[in-house]
């Protein structure tokens, strides 16, 4: 799934979309995680994009008529630039077609993607998203005050959207072997301390990750069609097995919430 990283990837490779006019909407597919509502797309056909923003893993066009545009990759899907000539893919369910020969092309193989238009205070997905991971509104303090409310393993406060915009658990897992702390310990027993190192090393993760592209372990491409290569530096995430690059102790894999959490016994505590 499309994390933090990878839909801000994807929003600085649209970067030229800012200024254009949308000049027509095509909706070959409407069968996403929510049905696409065509004639309310269609609606924003001559609207200006103004900005790219982004919250947690939705990205956000915001549009002259002071309407947004929202999008949601689901587990599989991306927007592609595309300029000039053109034929739809398999998997390519809506294209908006933008002035001086541009267009954005849905692709979303599995169809939990999400795309709606609407005025910012009709958005239900992101009034219930807590701050986003690399806004300054995310501090070490609430961060603390989160755990101390909590008693699930720290790794599901992470994920936990209410609490912190765009983490998943690639990320979550890496940040947890950088600050030195398992997954499965209990969020209200860590110290603030613990909790501070916790927020710097989230915060560190998601920026290298930004860097490198994001992590392309399927098939994520970026709106220019580029891979990501952060998934070559993983330093526990999907190493089950394999040694751990800082102590040469072996990685090890257990289930929390139905998730893989990968974690190094020595270095993790």
């Amino acid at each position: 799934m499309p994390e933090l990283p990878e839909v801000e990837v994807i929003r600085q490779s649209l970067a030229d979309s800012v200024g254009r006019h949308i000049v027509d909407i095509e909706v070959r597919e409407s069968r996403l995680r929510k049905p696409v509502d065509a004639m309310r797309l269609r609606s924003s056909i001559g609207q200006q994009i103004v900005g790219l923003d982004r919250k947690g893993k939705y990205l956000i066009a915001r549009l002259s008529d002071h309407r947004i545009l929202v999008l949601h990759f689901g587990m599989s899907g991306t927007v592609r630039l595309v300029k000039g000539a053109w034929a739809w893919d398999r998997h390519d369910h809506v294209q908006l077609v933008l002035d001086g020969d541009l267009r954005w092309v849905l692709n979303d193989p599995r169809r939990f993607g999400l795309l709606w238009v609407g005025s910012e205070s009709e958005a239900p997905e992101l009034s219930r998203l807590g701050p986003d991971a690399l806004s300054a509104e995310f501090t070490a303090p609430m961060l603390f005050g989160a755990t101390r409310r909590s008693k699930r393993a720290v790794k599901n406060v992470l994920l936990d959207q209410r609490v912190v915009a765009g983490v998943g658990n690639i990320y979550a897992n890496e940040a947890l072997f950088l600050a030195g702390i398992r997954p499965s310990r209990a969020a209200h027993r860590l110290s603030r301390p613990a909790v501070a190192r916790l927020h710097e090393a989230l915060r560190a993760t998601l920026r290298e990750a930004i860097a490198a592209g994001g992590s392309s372990i399927a098939d994520f491409r970026d709106g220019r069609g580029r891979t990501g290569y952060f998934q070559l530096q993983f330093r526990v995430y999907d190493r089950c097995g394999e040694p751990c690059l800082q102590c040469g102790g072996t990685i090890r894999r257990a289930v929390h919430a139905g998730r893989s959490s990968f974690y190094c016994p020595r270095c993790q505590h």
